[in-house]
């Protein structure tokens, strides 16, 4: 080896050994504590002509394995481990945002400040969305349970200052009755009265127009009536150009469970036996017909199809997709 090629190796080896000498400082270095936070909760996608974005009102820790009914404690653990989960279940509450090109059609508003600081995120993830409060046109409630409704208001103010607020008479009947509030348990009474006071300022407003049974609500955008779950509970059904969505709100609640075995119910339901009949019902239907489906209570964004599966059903979440 000349004296020039020793000369060139030494300088080489040396940039080696100053390279992964930085390399180790840069790791020993580099410790930061963990972020512990997540990218902006909305997913979007398209249904024919118009646009449909799943937003995240954050999730919260329930103890599904008591608060499931129709089921054995055994089962429901069983069934968890399956999924790989365990009790209680961080569960995803979600809202949807349906553009229709004229109107902007929000189903659902979270819990607002109703059930703890783990949820209340709707309306950071609609702005990230790119949409503000005021653009709301309409919004549809499934039913009147807090973490459905409690979004509807900010500090007593209508979080959506320019929207008609609609839901099926039968749960205004109840949910909004004076007595309600009167005869309610005392565990359930502020439940009672934050529901009562998301509605307020728009009954005041006279921007709360409720309906009754199975309805087109703008074009494009039907009520359906499945009752059971809360006297007045409501799907809704999107529509265009031959593709569809049918958004199930309460219908269902725990994937893990109740889609490989329909009958299980939840303490919640008003009515378990009519809940089971309306979400075997739509369990049929969507597995038969092939369109999109998606729950409030899904792992979020909550949409996919569903497919017969024995004497249950498997659930298939959408392909993760950039609409274009």
């Amino acid at each position: 080896m000349t004296l020039q090629q020793r000369i060139r190796a030494g300088a080489a080896a040396l940039a080696l050994s100053l390279t992964l000498g930085l390399a180790a400082g840069t790791v020993a270095e580099a410790a930061a504590p963990f972020v512990k936070g997540q990218a902006p909760g909305y997913y979007r996608m398209m249904v024919g002509d118009f646009e449909v974005t799943a937003l995240s009102d954050g999730t919260v820790m329930l103890p599904m394995t008591t608060f499931l009914t129709g089921t054995a404690a055994g089962e429901t653990k069983r069934a968890y481990e399956r999924a790989f989960l365990t009790d209680p279940v961080e569960t995803s509450v979600n809202t949807y945002l349906v553009n229709t090109g004229t109107k902007l059609v929000l189903i659902d508003t979270g819990a607002g400040k109703l059930f703890g600081p783990t949820l209340g995120v709707l309306l950071a993830n609609l702005k990230a969305a790119g949409y503000q409060p005021e653009q709301i046109d309409e919004v549809y409630i499934t039913h009147m349970h807090a973490d459905h409704v409690g979004g509807l208001t900010v500090d007593g103010k209508p979080a959506f200052p320019n929207a008609v607020v609609r839901a099926d008479k039968h749960d205004a009947d109840f949910w909004l009755d004076p007595k309600t509030l009167a005869g309610a348990p005392k565990d359930d009474r502020a439940s009672v009265e934050g529901v009562q006071a998301a509605f307020a300022p728009y009954i005041a407003a006279g921007r709360f127009k409720p309906f009754e049974g199975d309805a087109e609500l703008v074009p494009g955008v039907s009520a359906h009536a499945s009752h059971g779950h809360t006297p007045g509970h409501t799907t809704y059904v999107v529509e265009s150009k031959g593709q569809k969505l049918v958004l199930w709100g309460d219908l269902m609640h725990v994937a893990a469970v109740q889609f490989p075995n329909p009958a299980v119910t939840i303490k919640f339901d008003s009515d378990s036996k009519t809940a089971a009949v309306e979400r075997r019902k739509a369990y049929i239907d969507a597995a038969k017909q092939g369109y999109w489906v998606a729950a409030a209570h899904l792992p979020f964004p909550g949409v996919g199809h569903l497919r017969k599966d024995g004497s249950g059903y498997v659930f298939v979440p959408a392909n993760y997709s950039i609409p274009r």
